[in-house]
């Protein structure tokens, strides 16, 4: 049988992996000049291949369509995946999080390993520079591809593993879903996941650079009173808004809560963080009163250095609303309670989502509802396949997108 895979990021190449082991004759199609080029910036540059955490609980860290990869996930674990690098001469560590990456730190290192295990099969044809302009059908069967230079490559099967829209400059840049959405697929609406999110500019440049650990954060639609995120961890203020590990997995979450580009506009979505999470407030208060007792005779601007990081202070000042020169020993209990009350649920409004070609993934896609779990192909048009990021499912950062690469493109590839 002859198998078009369009494509050559992780999903593409472990499609034409499992086909190949079929012992189809494969033809991968790229068009960049070189394979995994979109790989090799994940991880910022180290590639955080996979998540040690039991496969079965792979679905609680995918809130978009997370049940719908049950059956992939069965097909090709994350031991399978590092069983294959370790296979081709990759050493891999485990870090915190349960993240796993190459033991040198470089992405390339995972591309060589997925190369050398290609390399293992005669009948996968590698073609890059070849951009793909339509795929072609009869009857609503797959029949072959068209190429941008105008050449026709016949297939009996196709399986599209173009990836979504995010870092564009890899070749992610959406030309898929304008191609299966001409075969009359659904696609649901492209938008950024894991994505910074922009928020009040005037506090958030305040203290543009300034990195906050061990913070508590919860974001919250304030109008309905509903959570929709609460995490633990780090988290980042830039120039417009705020960016860091929580924040971009609290945007996974946030691109699916009803009505949000509403909420957003009417200022309803609110970050509250809490700076002293280890303290209760009563414990919080204390510290306080303790620092301000050996600072009696300072102002109050300079009495928060042992409290807060120095970009911070003159932000939270103004916040407070208590006068920056006024001494210590003359501010209020009233006024040290709000101060309190600041520091546990700093509150910044959030206006919206940087653009998707920011994002480390795409919400949105090829409808779920079209796609057959089992085998991952089309219920519309017969010997088309999908795999990886344009499928209509995104995850948390830690590893949990490239795994859903690999077991949608095994699936593909072995169907």
């Amino acid at each position: 049988m002859n198998v078009i895979v369009v494509g050559g990021g992780p999903a593409g190449m472990m499609s034409a992996i499992s086909s190949a082991k079929g012992k189809n004759k494969v033809i991968l199609l790229e068009k960049n000049n070189n394979l995994g080029k979109k790989l090799l910036i994940t991880g910022k540059g180290r590639c955080n291949i996979t998540s040690s955490i039991d496969i079965d609980d792979f679905i609680k860290n995918i809130p978009g369509n997370g049940k719908f990869l049950y059956s992939s996930f069965q097909n090709f674990t994350n031991t399978d995946i590092i069983n294959l690098l370790e296979s081709n001469g990759l050493k891999v560590k485990q870090e915190r999080g349960n993240r796993i990456f190459p033991v040198t730190d470089k992405a390339e290192d995972v591309l060589n390993a997925f190369i050398k295990e290609i390399k293992k099969y005669p009948n996968i044809e590698i073609e890059i520079n070849s951009n793909v302009r339509k795929i072609l059908h009869d009857n609503n069967k797959v029949s072959g591809v068209q190429l941008e230079s105008g050449k026709i490559i016949n297939a009996d099967k196709i399986i599209i593993a173009t990836g979504g829209k995010s870092y564009p400059l890899t070749g992610s840049n959406g030309d898929g879903y304008k191609m299966v959405k001409e075969l009359g697929h659904t696609i649901e609406n492209i938008r950024g996941s894991l994505v910074p999110l922009i928020a009040d500019k005037t506090l958030c440049q305040s203290m543009q650079g300034l990195s906050l650990r061990n913070v508590k954060i919860l974001i919250k639609d304030v109008m309905n009173n509903k959570k929709i995120y609460d995490d633990f961890g780090e988290m980042l203020f830039t120039h417009f808004g705020v960016s860091g590990p929580t924040i971009l997995s609290s945007s996974a979450h946030l691109v699916r809560y009803k009505n949000i580009d509403k909420s957003l506009k009417e200022g309803n979505i609110k970050l509250f963080i809490d700076l002293k999470p280890a303290l209760t407030n009563e414990e919080l208060d204390l510290r306080i009163r303790r620092d301000f007792s050996e600072s009696i005779n300072k102002e109050f601007k300079n009495s928060l250095d042992k409290l807060l990081p120095k970009k911070m202070i003159d932000p939270i000042i103004k916040l407070s609303k208590i006068d920056s020169n006024k001494k210590v020993n003359s501010i209020t209990k009233e006024e040290r309670l709000k101060l309190v009350n600041l520091l546990k649920n700093l509150e910044i409004t959030i206006n919206g989502f940087r653009p998707v070609e920011e994002a480390i993934i795409t919400a949105g896609g090829v409808s779920i509802k079209e796609i057959n779990p089992k085998t991952m192909e089309s219920k519309l048009v017969k010997g088309l396949y999908f795999a990886g990021e344009i499928i209509d499912v995104d995850a948390y950062t830690g590893g949990f997108n490239l795994q859903i690469a690999y077991s949608t493109g095994y699936t593909a590839g072995l169907n």
